[in-house]
């Protein structure tokens, strides 16, 4: 089943994600806790949802070893 919405949310969501990890690597600055507040239930959300699309990306790699076979 090839779900594309899904595979593009779960994808600009992570990127959202290692844009604000980069933020903080460059010039300590955490935008997630700039937005929504340092540890905010609101903000733990960002960052749940940016793990789960995380682990969820990781299903890439089973669907394109089964493409090209």
């Amino acid at each position: 089943m090839d779900n594309k919405v899904l595979d593009y949310t779960a994808l600009t969501i992570s990127i959202i994600g290692a844009v604000n990890w980069g933020l903080i690597g460059f010039f300590d600055f955490n935008l997630v806790a700039f937005l929504f507040g340092s540890m905010t239930w609101l903000s733990r959300i960002v960052y749940a949802l940016v793990g789960l699309c995380g682990l969820y990306l990781f299903t890439f790699y089973a669907r394109r070893d089964r493409a090209e076979a």
